[in-house]
């Protein structure tokens, strides 16, 4: 499975960031996405003792970051004006072309007086990310991991290695962030519970202990791979294998559930206690209120100036599928 998406990610096409601002059917749920992210950065990526009225210039002060899956280095942005100026980022992903152009869009970068960085290929389910250098000589104030953590649930072996990764190059007190699809939707939809849709599949008459398989609607769909439990538990965690389709963005890839309770558990073994959770509905919710986060959603295009956002129905569902999250290393 892993080969699959390696491939896709190194045949996507660029599409360029003036098509994707204009002529892209999910330009909000792009912004959409992206916004959550900058929040997820903006919340915990600053080191406890940071103090925003009396920024330093000592490098020892500015925070050190693992991108892991960091694709074409789409976040680089976000690292450049995160509240805590960044000293040293690292970014691998294990699409090497992807890292090309990380390293290309970094290069563009450089001029505005940007951090260091280094960018590598590497498998980090299936390696130790000690392997690198530079990683085996510096401990990270933030890990971050956007929309990539469930490949690494295609079995418990890959997830323990990836978490080993995380808890190993995280400082105490470090933060691990990131974003995935909510295990408990994937359930409630599988169900026939999510009061959310009324345009549900109905549930198999004639096999009693399946759920539903399949569903989306005109820009997103998920198909498993095997008839998914009629209960909603995933049992044994690891191995649950669905094709994931999203218009423009990802090509039916294979993607693996994450439940929640197991990732939690395991992710305890490693040191890492969670702090945040919250569905991407929700950090909207909680968020557009406050005059920062509103601003941002401004500046990032998901609302309009009456505030109104700027996401077609058709996208809101399928940003609902994922939850933000964020543990410390105790």
């Amino acid at each position: 499975a892993q080969e699959q998406v390696r491939g896709h990610y190194n045949n996507k096409r660029e599409l360029g960031k003036q098509w994707r601002s204009t002529n892209s059917q999910i330009k909000g749920l792009r912004s959409f996405n992206n916004w959550v992210k900058s929040v997820l950065i903006q919340k915990f990526s600053p080191n406890d003792d940071f103090d925003p009225s009396r920024p330093s210039d000592d490098p020892m002060d500015h925070l050190v970051v693992l991108d892991m899956g960091c694709g074409k280095g789409g976040d680089l942005l976000k690292w450049k004006n995160a509240p805590q100026e960044v000293g040293f980022y690292l970014g691998v992903d294990t699409a090497d072309v992807s890292i090309a152009h990380a390293r290309d869009r970094y290069v563009q970068m450089y001029r505005a007086r940007v951090f260091t960085a280094e960018f590598h290929a590497m498998d980090c389910w299936t390696n130790t990310i000690s392997k690198l250098p530079i990683a085996s000589r510096i401990g990270f104030d933030v890990v971050s991991m956007m929309f990539c953590m469930h490949y690494a649930f295609e079995s418990e072996e890959k997830c323990r290695q990836m978490l080993s990764n995380v808890s190993g190059a995280l400082k105490k007190g470090g933060r691990f962030i990131g974003t995935i699809p909510s295990s408990d939707v994937i359930s409630a939809r599988v169900t026939n519970t999510d009061k959310n849709h009324i345009d549900q599949p109905k549930l198999p008459e004639d096999k009693p202990e399946e759920g539903i398989q399949e569903w989306g609607n005109s820009i997103y769909r998920i198909k498993f791979s095997k008839p998914p439990p009629r209960s909603g538990t995933f049992r044994p965690s690891f191995g649950w294998e669905y094709y994931f389709f999203l218009e423009e963005a990802v090509e039916e890839v294979p993607e693996y559930v994450v439940p929640w309770e197991a990732f939690r558990g395991i992710a305890e073994d490693y040191g890492l206690e969670m702090e945040y959770k919250r569905r991407f509905w929700d950090v909207w919710e909680e968020e557009k209120r406050g005059r920062e986060m509103r601003s941002l959603a401004e500046r990032m295009g998901v609302m309009d100036r009456e505030g109104k956002l700027t996401v077609t129905p058709e996208e809101w569902e399928a940003i609902g599928l994922y939850l933000a999250f964020s543990f410390r290393k105790t």
